[in-house]
C-alpha cells in the first residue's frame, strides 16, 4: 500500500497533478483478539508494531514480541502481533477500545486513577548537547520523502550528541511518527544513554509519556510542549526541550540542570 495517492487539483487556476498523504485505518491485532484500530501513513508498519505496543506498555520489552504480520486489504491493514503470554494475560485485564485517529490523547487507560502512576523515574543525566538538535533538525529536514512530496507529515527521529540522526520515521499522526521510530530503535537494540529524540510537532503529554516508557531521557520538539507534558517529563527526569530553532531552543524541565556546552562543528 503506497503511503500517497495522485490527484487531480486546480492550482492557483491551473489544472495539474498532485501527490496526497494517505491515511488508512490500521488495526492492531494480540494473539488473535482485536485491540485497537489507528489512522495512520502506511509505511513502516512493523516499526509502527513495535513502537506501538512498548510505548503503551502492552510489553515491557522488544523480546516479548514473537511476531509481527502485516496484513493489508481493501479497507486496510491488519498488523497480527504474537505477544507473550504473560503479557497478553496482562492486556486482557485493562482491554479497552481505541477508536483511532490522529492524536489519540491519553491512551492506554481506563480510570484517572492510573494517570501518572505507570512510570519508572529515568536516570538522572547530564543534559544532551543542545548544538546536536540544531544540526540533526537540518539533517531532519532533509530526510523527509513523504513530507517533501506529500507536505502533510510530521517526523520523529534519534539524534545523537554529535547531531547525527537515525531511525527517521513520517506520518500523518505525530503519535504514529515517534511509535515508528521507537519501534525501529528499539529493534536495532539500542542503548538511549547514546540517543536523544527530536520531533517536528508539539510535545504532549502522550509523547512524553511514549518516550519515557522507552527510557530516553531526552526529547525536543519543534514546536512548544502542554504544561502537562512539562510536569510528566519533570516527575520522570526527563529534558524537555522547544522551539528548537537553529542556534535556539527553550528548555522546560529539568531547566535548573547545566547543560552540556554547545558542540562546535
Amino acid at each position: 500500500m503506497q503511503p500517497y495517492s495522485e490527484f487531480t487539483v486546480n492550482r492557483n487556476g491551473d489544472v495539474t497533478d498532485d501527490l496526497v498523504a494517505e491515511e488508512a485505518p490500521v488495526a492492531f491485532e494480540y494473539n488473535g483478539i482485536s485491540h485497537a484500530v489507528m489512522l495512520a501513513s502506511p509505511a513502516d508498519l512493523e516499526d509502527f508494531a513495535f513502537g506501538f505496543t512498548l510505548s503503551e506498555g502492552i510489553v515491557v520489552s522488544a523480546a516479548q514480541i514473537y511476531d509481527i504480520d502485516v496484513n493489508e486489504s481493501a479497507q486496510g491493514v491488519v498488523l497480527k502481533i504474537e505477544i507473550a503470554s504473560e503479557c497478553f494475560s496482562k492486556l486482557r485485564q485493562r482491554r479497552r477500545k481505541l477508536m483511532g485517529n490522529t492524536g489519540c490523547g491519553l491512551c492506554g487507560i481506563e480510570s484517572l486513577d492510573q494517570l501518572g502512576t505507570n512510570y519508572v523515574p529515568l536516570p538522572i543525566r547530564r543534559a544532551w548537547p543542545i548544538s546536536s538538535f540544531w544540526k540533526g533538525l537540518g539533517l531532519l529536514g532533509g530526510g523527509q520523502e513523504m513530507r517533501k512530496l506529500t507536505g502533510a507529515t510530521h517526523a520523529a527521529s534519534c539524534v545523537s550528541p554529535s547531531g547525527k540522526i537515525a531511525f527517521l520515521r513520517e506520518d500523518v499522526g505525530r503519535h504514529n511518527a515517534l511509535d515508528k521510530t521507537l519501534g525501529a530503535f528499539a529493534r536495532q537494540a539500542g542503548s538511549t544513554e547514546d540517543w536523544a529524540l527530536l520531533i517536528t510537532s508539539r510535545a504532549s503529554y502522550e509523547m512524553v509519556s511514549k518516550a519515557a516508557k522507552l527510557g530516553f531521557t531526552e526529547l525536543a520538539a519543534v514546536s512548544a510542549p502542554t504544561a502537562a507534558a512539562i510536569r510528566l517529563a519533570e516527575s520522570v527526569n526527563m529534558h524537555l526541550y522547544g522551539f528548537i530553532r537553529p542556534g535556539k531552543y527553550v528548555q522546560y524541565s529539568q531547566a535548573l540542570h547545566p547543560l552540556t556546552p554547545p558542540v562546535v562543528f
